[in-house]
């Protein structure tokens, strides 16, 4: 594959089961960027208090920093990747770069955190998490609502 491929959108929208699956289905590895957020954001996020930018800001050089350390491997990768300069920090120096943008209404991610047990994000930030939001003009868009293996056939036909 030698691509890397950022699977982004709002939290509980299905970016770390969707980037598995896609992973199993490229046979290639899967990281999700929320293991890279340092303790002190995990903290504020199940307090119920949104990440601004400088919470934000080194987290997305990690990632960055990682990803530039891949030198043409292939990974699939799950970040919200919320505003375009997000994306542009962790584009920077990486090549073969895929952007999948998961779209879901409010109501479905409310719902779909709602009946969460092992995640950190309070689904009371729902409502932040949309408002940062900048939706990509330069990715593939995905109605994240559908069923899981149409969402993962839909981006394979896309990346071929």
């Amino acid at each position: 594959m030698n691509r890397i491929v950022i699977i982004m959108g709002v939290s509980g929208v299905g970016k770390t089961t969707v980037g598995r699956q896609l992973a199993e289905e490229f046979d290639c590895p899967f990281q999700d960027a929320d293991d890279f957020h340092p303790l002190s954001n995990i903290q504020k996020m199940k307090a119920g208090i949104a990440l601004d930018d400088t919470d934000r800001w080194p987290w997305l050089e990690s990632l960055n920093k990682y990803l530039r350390e891949l030198k043409g491997a292939s990974l699939i990768l799950a970040c919200s990747a919320l505003k375009q300069s997000y994306r542009d920090h962790l584009a920077q120096g990486v090549d073969h770069l895929h952007w999948v943008f998961l779209q879901a209404s409010v109501p479905l991610i409310q719902k779909r955190l709602e009946s969460r047990k092992s995640h950190f994000f309070d689904p009371k930030l729902v409502r932040s998490q949309f408002e940062t939001l900048e939706p990509p003009t330069d990715a593939i868009r995905i109605d994240a609502g559908q069923p899981l293996d149409q969402v993962v056939s839909h981006i394979k036909n896309e990346l071929r």
